[in-house]
């Protein structure tokens, strides 16, 4: 049997392996990319997994001054669907991370 020494130095390597593995899973988060759309395509918005927004694109039919309040609702909603999409891209590489430790059944990870 292992010493007690050896069982708490075995279980800090595996924590400081754990941590370094979600540091390189958060970084890796900020190279994915999803598009959130509204409009039918009208206006898009790119933004990384971490919710960082990369882009914003909106068709020329779109600025009328008339239209003004349409235009911002529709940056809104395409914000807020790129933003479900980049939540969703994060849980799946968290989730890539996490499949292989033994986690207790319910044990959610502080992210």
């Amino acid at each position: 049997m292992k010493s007690m020494e050896e069982m708490i130095k075995a279980a800090q390597d595996a924590a400081q392996n754990i941590q370094q593995q979600m540091e390189d899973a958060q970084g890796k988060l900020d190279s994915i990319e999803v598009e959130g759309v509204s409009g039918g395509g009208l206006v898009k918005v790119r933004a990384s997994a971490k919710g960082r927004i990369i882009g914003l694109s909106l068709d020329d039919s779109l600025i009328v001054l008339e239209d003004k309040q349409i235009l911002e609702d529709l940056v809104i909603a395409a914000f807020n669907d790129a933003r479900e999409k980049a939540d969703a891209a994060g849980s799946a590489e968290m989730g890539k991370m996490t499949d292989g430790l033994p986690l207790p059944a319910g044990f959610k990870m502080p992210f």
